[in-house]
This record gives structure tokens, C-alpha cells and sequence, in this order.
């Protein structure tokens, strides 16, 4: 006959699970999935910040070009004797992206004369704004003869 004291030679060791038993691992499997997850939504979080940040700064920078050009074209049309060599800014400075009176944008002009005849004029317009905290610019530039040449 066996003893209770022989049967069970360590009962301390009765109360842990054998390693076959798989309870538990599948919290630990939902954790990491999670953890997976958390770090996939995080990133195309960024990426939709990033992209609306850049979308916005290139819709700036054509409403800026966009303004620049509509001065360029009406100083084109212009006779050459009207156009008199000067620096010149929009009085409605500073504009909207329609040209109208309160936005952000500071736009101005230089016409001189480069060959010297007074038959041509260069007329070069820039746009100023300041966008997350730096100044921004457009500039372009034309050579005209005036009437639309």
C-alpha cells in the first residue's frame, strides 16, 4: 500500500498547468495583433496629414501663380507707352486669390525698358505670402512689345 505522502511526491507542483495546456495565448495573440494595427493606423494617419498639408500648400502656390499671370497678361495688353518703367504694388494689398481687397497675398511689379528704344518693355511680377511661417514667392517675368505682343 501506497502513502498519501508517497503518491504525490511534489504537491507543490500540482498546481501548475503542464506546457501543452495553450489557454491564454490567444489574449496574447489579440494583443499583438492590436499593437500591429495601432502601428498601421498610425501610420496612414500620417500619411493623410502629410497629403492634406501638401495639397493645401500647392493649391496656395497656383492661386499665387494663378495671380501673377492675370497681371503679366493685362500689363501685356497694354500699349508700350503706357506701360511706364517703375516699381509698382496693387493698391488692394493685400489680395484674395481673386485679386479682391483682404488676403494673403502681396502682389507687385517692376516694368523697365532692357534694349533702350522704348519699343519693349520687361515686365517681371511677383506674388509674396507667408505660409507656415516662411516667406513664399512667385515670380515671373515677360518681355513685351505691348498690344498684346
Amino acid at each position: 500500500m501506497i502513502s498519501s505522502c508517497e503518491h504525490n511526491v511534489f504537491p507543490e507542483m500540482s498546481r501548475y498547468r503542464s506546457i501543452s495546456d495553450n489557454r491564454g495565448y490567444l489574449l496574447l495573440e489579440i494583443l499583438i495583433a492590436v499593437a500591429i494595427f495601432s502601428i498601421g493606423f498610425l501610420a496612414v494617419g500620417t500619411m493623410i496629414v502629410s497629403t492634406t498639408r501638401t495639397n493645401t500648400t500647392g493649391n496656395i502656390v497656383t492661386q499665387a501663380t494663378l495671380l501673377a499671370v492675370e497681371t503679366l497678361e493685362t500689363l501685356k495688353n497694354d500699349p508700350v507707352g503706357d506701360l511706364v518703367p517703375a516699381n509698382y504694388s496693387d493698391p488692394n494689398n493685400p489680395v484674395d486669390e481673386w485679386g479682391n481687397k483682404g488676403g494673403i497675398f502681396k502682389r507687385s511689379w517692376v516694368i523697365d525698358d532692357p534694349v533702350g528704344y522704348n519699343t519693349s518693355r520687361r515686365v517681371r511680377v511677383t506674388v509674396n505670402w507667408e505660409h507656415l511661417g516662411q516667406n513664399r514667392r512667385v515670380e515671373l517675368a515677360t518681355i513685351t512689345r505691348g498690344n498684346g505682343t
